[in-house]
């Protein structure tokens, strides 16, 4: 906001001075280790001003800070000329944001532009890991992001309800389950398939294991296996649409949702709409035909479909296999264009893991070739893996860390690491346990969050949770502790017209100005880590403020209604940062 101002202001000024109208002035924040606020890079302008970098920008300096009131001081280093703005104008913007209500916020109307954003996506025949919690909270955290930006967003999932790993689950519920339901055992739906998906792994090995001790090839063993056999021969009935393979797909699928949708709720997020596989992976059939017509697609003489983007540094890749089966392009081609219908997105995101880059690159080209315009604004939002000290996952074996059980275990965390440091003495302890979920969940999110999404990560639980550094804790206790002082000071006020600011005022200040722009960047970057490290430099930025300067025992009480102004400012600013992050921040703490 300030930066647009200023931009335009000076812009008009430089043109008076040099009397041209091409002006294009570079505008960036001075660098920490120079005197002013904002730098403008000379070097572009010296095509008007025809003078050295040294001489243009002492010229520019005395004429703005003769023309321009708030610019009150200038230097120059080399071809940088920095600017220092007064501190009454520091003043008066925070005077103008102080009774915006969700101030830094675009509501979307109408006709703004719609954005689906796609996460989460889980298989049925688990129940959802560490992994998915990444996926979940970069997903729900950008739709935030991008709905206070301005656009209609759409929150979408795909669940995988269909193949040979689902039929898996069920051909070991069928041998060793005993007719076991989530209500006779007591055991969450989702975790009671995922484990008899990890019972079939381990009669599968047991069986390969046995073929290979009577002499049969490793090879030769994997496709003799009894139990493999017959997961084959229940998905070719369940193609078939066999009603006994059917009703017990339907059942157990029906426990693993029921399981999922307590999740959600858990981690706090959710969906405008479910997507099933079930459903979609026959819809891209129709576009094969319209592929082949357009010459898009070609057939190879065993009847396969294929599509060649080796002009596009890509390869070959098959459409439709020889048996008129479809592969997984071929349903993601058919979806993308059923949410087209459904929706009119005019942008779509896919929160997906940096294991499927290459399978969104021929995505995204082969919608361009069929002809949609809108293949142009699909995103895949590639992120890394989330590794534990303990090292990586993997799902068949049962090693996979679970959502629930971890989440379980954030919470425990923040309990232990709460009492040990007496933050919540007194508390009752109904109250006390809402807090240590708060806690743990959002040092959990913060964690994840933080950290750019391209990135691979390393999540340590009890660093997560440690109530000072960049954490979800700290930033929540800052929020906190700023509501304490509000409590405090139980008289109602009005900002007063006119304040001398200190240094660090103006440098929270000048940070509470930014709100919109970092919002603007992380939509457009589609990057909530760009928000967690605001909120972080905000909140480090106040706590030295708090700890160095006397707030409700300033000395006078117009300095006593501004400082406690800031602070309240700054506490919003926090509570809707972390609400775009998908983070409750506590009252009291």
């Amino acid at each position: 906001m300030i930066k647009r101002i200023l931009e335009k202001q000076i812009t008009e000024a430089i043109s008076i001075l040099y009397s041209s109208q091409e002006i294009s002035i570079q505008l960036q924040k001075t660098r920490i280790e120079f005197e002013g606020d904002f730098t403008i890079v000379v070097f572009p302008l010296l095509k008007i001003s025809k003078k050295t970098p040294e001489k243009t920008a002492n010229e520019i300096g005395c004429y703005l800070q003769k023309n321009i009131t708030y610019i009150s001081n200038y230097n120059v280093v080399k071809g940088f000329l920095n600017l220092s703005i007064s501190d009454n104008f520091w003043f008066s913007k925070f005077y103008e944001i102080y009774n915006i209500v969700n101030y830094g916020i675009t509501n979307p109307d109408k006709n703004s532009p719609t954005f689906l954003v796609e996460y989460s996506s889980p298989n049925t025949n688990k129940p959802i890991h560490l992994g998915h919690l990444r996926n979940n909270f970069l997903g729900y955290s950008l739709a935030e992001i991008l709905t206070a930006n301005g656009k209609n967003v759409k929150k979408v999932q795909i669940i995988n309800d269909r193949g040979i790993h689902i039929c898996k689950s069920m051909v070991a519920w069928l041998e060793f389950g005993n007719g076991e339901t989530p209500e006779t055992s007591g055991v969450k739906g989702d975790h009671l398939v995922g484990k008899y998906y990890v019972k079939f792994d381990e009669q599968y090995r047991k069986e390969v294991l046995d073929l290979i001790n009577q002499g049969v090839s490793e090879q030769e063993a994997k496709k003799e296996s009894v139990i493999f056999k017959k997961a084959q021969q229940m998905l070719v009935r369940w193609e078939d649409n066999d009603k006994e393979v059917i009703d017990l797909w339907k059942t157990m699928n029906s426990w693993v949702y029921k399981g999922f949708d307590v999740t959600y709720k858990n981690i706090g997020v959710d969906f405008d709409k479910n997507y099933y596989e079930s459903d979609t992976y026959l819809l891209g059939k129709k576009v094969v035909d319209i592929g082949l017509e357009k010459n898009v697609f070609y057939r190879k003489e065993d009847g396969s479909v294929w599509i060649d983007l080796s002009d596009e540094g890509l390869d070959e890749k098959v459409i439709l296999r020889a048996d008129g089966t479809t592969v997984y392009i071929t349903q993601d081609i058919g979806t993308a264009i059923q949410r087209q219908q459904d929706f009119s997105f005019s942008n779509m995101v896919y929160t997906v893991a940096n294991e499927q880059d290459y399978h969104f690159k021929v995505l995204f080209l082969i919608l361009k070739k069929l002809g949609y315009s809108w293949a142009d604004n699909c995103y895949h939002l590639s992120y890394g893996m989330v590794d534990l000290p303990t090292g990586r996952m993997k799902s068949r074996e049962g090693t996979v860390v679970d959502a629930d059980e971890f989440l379980n275990e954030m919470i425990s965390t923040a309990k232990l690491i709460s009492k040990d440091l007496g933050k919540l003495e007194g508390m009752k302890e109904e109250k006390a346990e809402e807090l240590y979920s708060t806690i743990g969940l959002g040092a959990l999110k913060y964690f994840m969050l933080k950290v750019d999404p391209k990135k691979r990560m390393l999540f340590d639980p009890k660093e997560s949770v440690d109530f000072n550094g960049n954490t979800g804790p700290f930033i929540q206790y800052t929020y906190a502790r700023i509501q304490s002082l509000v409590r405090n000071y139980s008289t109602k006020f009005t900002l007063p017209n006119n304040i001398s600011i200190s240094p660090k005022e103006k440098d929270i200040i000048k940070n509470l100005l930014d709100f919109s722009n970092i919002i603007d960047e992380a939509a457009k970057s589609f990057s909530p880590a760009v928000v967690a490290n605001y909120v972080y430099d905000l909140v480090k930025g106040f706590n030295n403020y708090y700890q160095h300067t006397p707030i409700l025992k300033a000395d006078s009480e117009d300095l006593i209604k501004f400082r406690l102004a800031l602070s309240i400012k700054v506490g919003e600013v926090i509570k809707h940062s972390m609400k775009l992050l998908g983070i409750d921040v506590p009252e009291r703490m």
